[in-house]
């Protein structure tokens, strides 16, 4: 505790609420460019934009958390941590145009399953195969696979982190982990997400997939099902990460590495608290809006409620990176018990203000975004990513510089 301590006294704030402001700064300058739908490229349709953003911060992660930089130098050791942060942006950035509009618009999507490219889409015909139509779904499936890239590339570094792979060279370590992750990404998405996208079409592809088995527990065949449960999952992935220091998975480990029994307690717990934070937000909502039916509309439709429960989520995430990026994640409190808790309530009540700033006047002026709740075509997760891609580039590819002091 004395180097928390130690750490905390050498902090500068002022320092680190400047950083905070500048990439709040880049943020919009990034959305002014990409995503605002008056101004230059008009992305935000909104999946369009969605679907590249969320690829973006997939192939953030997966250079830094899942390939542990290889086969670059890890920032942290290098001399020259913006050369090394310029670097990885781009390789990220790359990464992310190839996956997108080679690997799943003209490879899988042509040769494989044809909801993942426009062109199959409109080739194919029938209803909704217009081009932008076929875009915004084709872009709908692949924020669907990327969520549950996210989930599983997270969890697994906190549950399973090196293992089994602790006595490989870099390379082995970054493909074998790449590659398991790839599998349960592919399970968790035929189970959760692919039945909601083969009845986008009409008529309905039911020999594809199956009809959403989730449709009776939760009133809407909707994957917002599976992308409320992800995002309020990764909550607690993140929560326990960044603001508990790793604790209560930390007893688990064995010579300070994750090992099967940690990695299966830590999915199956996180998935459980998802679930009990999903059901409580549902609740709020009730409380709030009254009874939602299957087939209401904004602020009465289940499927909108549910991916609102994601979205808060995501708002608590978001606050959570910035707790522990730009301060420090203050306070640094000698009891772990004590410390965990009131970092988590800071991060709740960051994230509700964040969520106040979205659904204010203040929202209109910064994203052109209309007032109100559940406005058609209108989701807070395309910003929030785009915030996470910011604060993870200079938080794993530039090792937090400038906020860092190196010897």
């Amino acid at each position: 505790m004395e180097n928390a301590k130690q750490a905390e006294n050498n902090f500068n704030y002022l320092s680190g609420l400047i950083n905070f402001v500048v990439a709040f700064g880049i943020v919009w300058l990034l959305w002014y460019i990409f995503m605002n739908p008056n101004t230059v490229m008009k992305l935000y349709t909104p999946m369009y934009g969605f679907a590249l953003v969320v690829v973006m911060l997939a192939m953030i992660v997966m250079l830094s958390n899942v390939f542990d930089y290889y086969p670059f130098k890890p920032p942290a050791s290098t001399a020259n941590p913006v050369g090394t942060g310029i670097l990885l942006t781009v390789a990220a950035v790359v990464l992310m145009l190839v996956i997108h509009y080679v690997f799943f618009w003209n490879f899988i999507g042509k040769f494989g399953i044809a909801y993942f490219s426009p062109d199959s889409i409109v080739a194919s015909g029938g209803t909704g195969g217009e081009p932008w139509n076929a875009r915004e779904n084709a872009s709908t499936a692949i924020i669907y696979f990327f969520t549950a890239f996210l989930w599983v590339s997270l969890f697994w570094n906190l549950g399973f982190g090196r293992w089994p792979w602790q006595k490989v060279d870099r390379g082995t370590l970054a493909f074998s982990r790449l590659f398991t992750i790839l599998f349960f990404v592919a399970i968790i998405y035929i189970i959760l997400f692919h039945p909601h996208i083969c009845y986008l079409f009409y008529p309905a592809q039911d020999k594809a997939g199956v009809a959403p088995w989730w449709e009776e527990l939760t009133q809407t065949g909707s994957a917002f099902f599976g992308l409320g449960l992800a995002l309020c999952s990764l909550f607690w992935i993140v929560a326990s990460e960044l603001l508990w220091d790793g604790w209560p998975w930390k007893a688990m480990d064995r010579n300070d590495e994750g090992n099967f029994v940690k990695g299966i307690v830590v999915f199956f717990v996180t998935l459980a608290l998802g679930a009990i934070l999903l059901w409580v937000f549902l609740k709020i909502f009730v409380l709030i809006w009254n009874e939602p039916f299957m087939g209401g509309q904004y602020t009465d439709g289940p499927d909108w409620r549910l991916i609102h429960a994601g979205e808060i989520a995501g708002f608590f995430i978001l606050a959570a990176f910035i707790l522990e990026t730009y301060f420090n994640k203050f306070p640094n409190l000698s009891n772990l018990w004590a410390r965990a808790v009131v970092r988590t309530a800071i991060a709740v009540v960051i994230g509700l203000l964040w969520y106040w700033f979205y659904y204010s006047p203040l929202a209109t002026f910064f994203l052109a975004k209309v007032e109100g709740f559940a406005q058609p075509g209108d989701t807070p997760l395309v910003f929030i990513m785009l915030f996470l891609c910011v604060i993870l580039i200079q938080r794993n590819f530039f090792d937090r510089w400038p906020l860092k002091r190196r010897a």
